[in-house]
């Protein structure tokens, strides 16, 4: 604690701290629970920002003030139909600004704490699957009046695919870890969809797919959830910006409705679980599907595929590059969390036709 607690005091805090603990589960950045005394006085949240991923720390925390302050007026004036539901609030330096760099040059910032919320790593039944659907799709809503050109670009080309296989193709040329001769299989599993997975770029370039604020990270430990299991806020903004409903919706079905985690090493544990599926599209299209257009729905289970195979190569690249992105627990973590990717993209290739039926009948 003594040596965040300085930290800390850099903002307009209510208190006086009483423990600083890690809460960290994300793959980025590193997460404090900040305690405070008297018992009436909030607690916070604090985080450390990864500025060697993103890059535009200013960018980055008035995309967050835009769109929580947007959110929260939109909760305002529609109390009876969303009296559940909260949004994240930043809490100042005490110079008034929206984060505080220290001497070492790291970045921070300070959020009120939700108190009696909680997150889940892997839904598990279709229930919380319905109520995450809800959720981002409510997003969706919350968010249609911002225009997406008054966000900055956190992390540019963040899921544009020509892109993506552009810094695979280089990380296979300079092969700096020597790995590429040991993962041959995984390799030709790329090359075999590439062609296939450059369809959202396409119907984006052409405008059939719209511009949309987008959270971009809509992994199901991003949602809060209170003790009755109703969510009741979306978390980790970093990389809410310009983007297509389709990666939101698509990176969700990836986490939440797949039988494992993430990084599951018994490959045979992973597939898609339908029921999970179905009940995930059927709360997304409730709370969104009025905002959405008929190419948007039409696409929403290709969506499960294309962010499955995005985030596969991503974690492939990064293998290969010798894990200089995401934070890995053991050599060939990121190897295995691409295996994982890959073998959920199979499950979905045998139950395309299902799929497809199940948004179908929302």
């Amino acid at each position: 604690m003594n040596e965040l607690a300085p930290i800390v005091a850099a903002f307009s805090i209510e208190g006086s701290p009483m423990s600083i603990s890690s809460i960290s589960s994300g793959h980025i950045n590193d997460s404090y629970l900040v305690t405070t005394s008297p018992d009436h006085a909030p607690n916070y949240v604090l985080q450390r920002i990864n500025h060697q991923i993103f890059k535009d720390i200013q960018g980055l925390m008035n995309n967050i003030a835009v769109v929580t302050q947007h959110i929260r007026g939109q909760l305002a004036s529609k109390k009876h139909q969303y009296d559940n539901i909260q949004v994240l609030e930043l809490i100042p330096t005490r110079e008034g600004d929206l984060f505080y760099q220290d001497r070492e040059g790291d970045f921070w910032r300070l959020y009120f704490h939700i108190p009696d919320s909680f997150s889940y790593d892997r839904i598990e039944n279709p229930e919380l699957a319905y109520e995450g659907g809800k959720a981002f799709g409510l997003f969706q809503v919350l968010t249609a009046n911002i225009s997406p050109e008054a966000l900055a670009k956190t992390i540019p080309r963040f899921h544009d695919i020509t892109w993506r296989l552009e810094q695979f193709d280089e990380a296979i040329e300079h092969d700096s870890a020597d790995l590429v001769s040991r993962i041959s299989d995984e390799i030709r599993f790329v090359r075999e969809r590439t062609q296939e997975m450059h369809s959202i770029n396409r119907l984006m370039e052409s405008g059939r797919l719209p511009v949309r604020v987008t959270h971009n990270d809509t992994k199901f430990n991003n949602i809060l959830f209170d003790s009755k299991d109703k969510a009741i806020c979306i978390v980790d903004l970093d990389t809410v910006m310009p983007g297509s409903a389709l990666f939101d919706f698509g990176d969700a079905i990836r986490t939440g409705a797949s039988t494992a985690d993430e990084d599951e090493p018994d490959l045979s544990k992973v597939r898609i679980d339908l029921n999970l599926f179905d009940a995930y599209s059927k709360g997304f299209l409730e709370s969104a599907g009025s905002t959405l257009t008929k190419t948007e729905i039409d696409h929403l289970a290709f969506s499960a595929k294309f962010m499955t195979y995005i985030i596969g190569l991503r974690f492939l690249t990064d293998h290969i590059n010798g894990d200089t992105y995401y934070k890995i627990h053991h050599p060939g973590h990121n190897l295995q969390r691409a295996k994982v990717q890959f073998t959920l993209i199979q499950s979905m290739e045998r139950r395309w036709f299902d799929m497809l039926d199940a948004i179908k009948k929302q």
